[in-house]
């Protein structure tokens, strides 16, 4: 692995850690500063080791469940109601994240009896985990709330799943994952030698991609609560808003990105899935937006303040 001297300069690492190719120029990038690599991805308590990816995702849920059940209450709805959803939707986005990944990028998977439900390694795709995880929140949420008051739901919580992408990104960080095409910036990433791709090991810093992707995902979940709260946006519209906004990122982000992908028309997989995302995405919108109400205005109507029942127990 290079190093940086005092100087700032990379290095090589030792002969004896990589063969160079005789076509293969010897380089060294001049960067004076860059983001270091984390020394493990995770920590041992006893016999336990406990990976920061999946601690992640467990803070990013529960911020989202927390902003939620503000919101929701703030509409009148029964702040209760967020956990149940949340205890619906979370596993079955897991599972339907693991299911996107294992179909998209087979060859990723450990080979171990285990390799399909090894999460804590990495390999979750955002684009089955949203789509199963709010497909069983909203098959939840119908057992208690009329059709009009699900959508309100889902335009208070729909900003909330960028908070939870982006504190989940800070584990592919210490995963040393998600990252980009070599670079010099101030704020490139370190990446050690075992977790570069083929054909990158000469290069020691590389684009932070999921840096970039948190900052996004935070600033469109401000400007999601934003819009939802300061204009009439007729429900579920803030939903298709926020698949195009986060799918037109994906496309700049899919851009950068040089970790393995299938490949379609020399542009990668999930680069046509967000493009699909953004023109998708707002399309919804749109159609959700400009419809007629029954009596003929396109105005949204005023929501009733819906009521909640909590099952009675067996």
């Amino acid at each position: 692995m290079r190093s940086a001297n005092r100087s700032g300069r990379l290095q090589w690492p030792d002969a004896t850690h990589e063969q160079r190719q005789p076509s293969c120029r010897a380089r060294t990038i001049q960067t004076f500063a860059f983001i270091p690599s984390p020394p493990s991805n995770g920590f041992s308590i006893g016999p336990f080791f406990f990976h920061v990816y999946g601690i992640c995702y467990v803070l990013g849920v529960t911020a989202a469940v927390l902003i939620s059940r503000r919101r929701w209450a703030r509409r009148g709805g029964d702040p209760d109601l967020v956990y149940s959803v949340a205890w619906w939707g979370f596993p079955a986005g897991l599972v339907g994240g693991r299911i996107y990944f294992l179909i998209t990028t087979p060859s990723q998977m450990p080979h171990h009896w285990w390799g399909p439900f090894a999460i804590w390694d990495g390999g979750m795709g955002i684009w089955g985990g949203v789509a199963v995880g709010v497909a069983v929140g909203v098959w939840h949420l119908r057992k208690h709330l009329s059709w009009p008051d699900v959508y309100r739901f889902i335009n208070a919580a729909s900003p909330t799943l960028l908070v939870a992408q982006a504190i989940g990104r800070v584990g592919n960080y210490f995963n040393q994952e998600l990252f980009g095409k070599p670079s010099n910036l101030p704020w490139a990433l370190q990446i050690s030698y075992a977790h570069r791709p083929p054909g990158y090991h000469q290069y020691a810093t590389f684009q932070p991609t999921f840096l970039y992707e948190i900052i996004w995902d935070l600033l469109l979940a401000a400007v999601l609560i934003w819009l939802d709260n300061r204009r009439r946006v007729r429900p579920p519209g803030i939903f298709p808003l926020y698949v195009a906004g986060y799918s037109a990122f994906r496309i700049f982000e899919e851009t950068l990105r040089i970790d393995y992908s299938q490949y379609i028309l020399g542009m990668r997989l999930n680069f046509w899935v967000a493009l699909l995302g953004t023109l998708g995405g707002l399309v919804w919108f749109a159609l959700i937006q400009f419809r007629r109400s029954a009596g003929g205005s396109s105005e949204p109507p005023e929501p009733p303040t819906p009521a909640y029942s909590q099952p009675a127990a067996t």
